[in-house]
């Protein structure tokens, strides 16, 4: 299983590196592979390194959708779950 777990983690880092250099980093592509390698990430309680990427998406989306749009609103869900496994209540942290 963890075999699988590495492949796709890169194939989705190919993904995300080729969206960032072709459509840049804030285009609404590149947040859904970032949203994407969080959901991954976190599937393997690599809380550390998908906190990051949920942030990272959960901004970007509030920019460029909005922040009641189901995508944003669907990413920070994703992000509470995973804090939620890891014991954290509470705000967001840089989530805003």
């Amino acid at each position: 299983r963890q075999g699988k777990y590495e492949e796709a983690e890169a194939m989705n880092r190919r993904a995300l590196d080729g969206k960032e250099k072709v459509l840049g980093k804030e285009h609404p592509s590149t947040l859904t592979s970032v949203y994407s390698l969080a959901n991954l990430l976190h599937e393997q309680k690599r809380y550390e390194a998908a906190s990051e990427l949920y942030q990272r998406a959960s901004s970007g989306y509030r920019v460029i959708l909005g922040q009641s749009h189901p995508t944003t609103i669907a990413c920070d869900n994703s992000y509470c779950s995973m804090r939620r496994e890891m014991g954290i209540v509470g705000a967001l942290g840089g989530a805003k």
